[in-house]
């Protein structure tokens, strides 16, 4: 299913480091806000999140860097979900240089749905896993 973006934003000069292309933290911290774009629409939205005592953790990230990203690009993040578990989801994110279409950076991602007091891992509920289904893509070869 082709996902409408996640992220859309710009790349700062304060972002970029001494060899001029944006640093490794700044790629993490974009494709952390896409994440929470994605989990809203899954359902996992902040007032869900703290109603019910949830949370979502990383457990394994995986970054690839393809092209570097200068001061003044306008990169775009879209998200896929590729797998949904009864407490774990599994995506990718690719990183593109909305004016070239490059990709310039993707990652993988598997999250834990959490419950916060007890600090283990909880079941999603039953709608939350309905709709992440409708979500499903198929895998990307990178």
């Amino acid at each position: 299913m082709e996902q409408e973006a996640t992220y859309r934003g710009t790349v700062y000069p304060w972002q970029c480091d001494h060899v001029g292309h944006m640093n490794i933290m700044w790629y993490v911290g974009k494709f952390d806000e896409a994440n929470w774009n994605l989990f809203a629409r899954l359902g996992l939205t902040p007032s869900y999140l703290r109603s019910f005592g949830r949370g979502m953790a990383a457990v394994q990230q995986n970054i690839t860097y393809k092209r570097e990203l200068l001061a003044g690009d306008i990169i775009e993040i879209r998200s896929h979900l590729l797998e949904v578990r009864d407490k774990s989801i599994r995506f990718r994110q690719e990183m593109t240089n909305a004016e070239t279409g490059e990709m310039a950076a993707f990652c993988e991602i598997t999250g834990v749905h959490m419950d916060r007091s007890l600090r283990k891992s909880a079941p999603f509920t039953e709608a939350i896993r309905e709709t992440a289904q409708k979500y499903l893509a198929e895998p990307v070869e990178a």
